[in-house]
C-alpha cells in the first residue's frame, strides 16, 4: 500500500471519527440535550429515552474515537453502521432518499463508509497496525456488518415498541372548514404521531 493510500485512508477515518464524535456530543450537549435527544427517541417509538440517549452518546463517541486513533477498527465500523441503521430505519426511511428531505441518503453514505474501512482496514498508520492487530478484507466486513446487524436488531427487538397510528384525524373544533391558520411567527405544532413530529420537530431539540 502505498503512502498516497495510507493518508488516505487516514483522512477518511479521522473524517468519519470526527463526524461521528460531534454527533455524539450534540445529542449530549446541544439542542434540548440528553432531555431532548430522550424524547426524540421515544417518538421514534423506544422505549426508555433516557437509556438510548446515554447509549447513543456513549457509542457514537467511543466509535469515532477509536476511528480516529485506528483502534479496533471493524467493531468501531460496526458501530456506526449500527447506529446508522437505527437512524434509516426509525427516523429517515418514511422520508425517502434526499437528505435536504431528512431521507436516509446521508446515514446510507455513512454507513458504506464505515464498511468500506471496514474491509480496507485503517492503514498503517494507525494503533491497529502498531500493535499487530489486523483484521482487514473480508472478514473486517463480516465482522463489521454481522455485529452491527445483530446489536440494530437486538436493540430493536427489546426497545422498539412504536404507538400504532391514530385512526381518524381529530375533529376540529371550530367546526367543519379548514382548520383555522397559525399565527405569523407562531407555526402550528405537528400533530403526534405524525412523521414531521417524530423526525422533525422533536429532532431538531436532539441533533
Amino acid at each position: 500500500m502505498s503512502d498516497a493510500d495510507v493518508a488516505v485512508l487516514l483522512l477518511v477515518r479521522v473524517t468519519t471519527g470526527l463526524i461521528m464524535i460531534m454527533h455524539g456530543l450534540n445529542h449530549w450537549r446541544g439542542g434540548g440535550r440528553i432531555e431532548g435527544t430522550a424524547r426524540w427517541f421515544t417518538g421514534l417509538g423506544l422505549r426508555r429515552g433516557v437509556l438510548q440517549a446515554w447509549a447513543s452518546v456513549l457509542t457514537e463517541v467511543g466509535a469515532g474515537a477509536l476511528l480516529v486513533l485506528g483502534l479496533l477498527t471493524p467493531l468501531a465500523c460496526a458501530a456506526v453502521i449500527s447506529v446508522m441503521l437505527v437512524a434509516g430505519l426509525l427516523a429517515h426511511r418514511p422520508n425517502g432518499f434526499f437528505v435536504f428531505k431528512d431521507g436516509y441518503e446521508y446515514v446510507l453514505t455513512l454507513a458504506v463508509v464505515a464498511l468500506a474501512l471496514a474491509v480496507l482496514g485503517p492503514g498503517r498508520w494507525s494503533v491497529d497496525h502498531a500493535v499487530g492487530i489486523d483484521v482487514t478484507g473480508w472478514t473486517g466486513g463480516a465482522v463489521a456488518l454481522g455485529v452491527a446487524v445483530a446489536a440494530t436488531g437486538g436493540l430493536l427487538g427489546t426497545f422498539w415498541r412504536p404507538e400504532p397510528r391514530a385512526a381518524a384525524e381529530p375533529e376540529n373544533p371550530a367546526g367543519p372548514g379548514p382548520k383555522p391558520a397559525a399565527e405569523p411567527g407562531n407555526p402550528a405544532e405537528p400533530a403526534p404521531g405524525t412523521a414531521l413530529h417524530r423526525t422533525g420537530h422533536v429532532d431538531q431539540e436532539a441533533r
